[in-house]
């Protein structure tokens, strides 16, 4: 069992940054693929971005890729999102999950494990 809770988010104007951290409990964190979602008001839940079990290979989203950043700290059992020149089309709920590595580490069906989620809201 894997809990996860995100923590970072806020109220941030057009262009700035702002970075969210996810805490995950249990001591096989080391082992998941980590992943960052993101809903909007009305819409479905999306990729954002994605990093395998070491952290060696990290995916993202068309919509984000060059301004976001995932990483993670393994000793620490934590995932970090850094986001720059946010847009107000990030204003979002932002999910972290936690999923073995199996096929497509971007598809949401790929997590067994979800936080609670932590809004993000960017002003013009």
């Amino acid at each position: 069992q894997v809990q996860l809770v995100e923590s970072g988010g806020g109220l941030v104007q057009a262009g700035g940054s702002m970075r969210l951290s996810c805490a995950a409990s249990g001591r096989t964190f080391s082992t998941y693929n980590m992943g960052w979602f993101r809903q909007a008001p009305g819409k479905e839940r999306d990729f954002v971005g994605a990093t395998s079990w070491s952290g060696g290979n990290t995916y993202y989203a068309d919509s984000v890729q060059g301004r976001f950043t995932i990483s993670r700290d393994n000793a620490k059992n934590t995932v970090f999102l850094l986001m720059n020149s946010l847009k107000p089309e990030d204003t979002a709920v932002y999910y972290c999950a936690a999923g073995l590595p199996r096929r497509d580490p971007r598809s949401l069906h790929e997590y067994d494990y979800w936080g609670q989620g932590t809004q993000v809201t960017v002003s013009s």
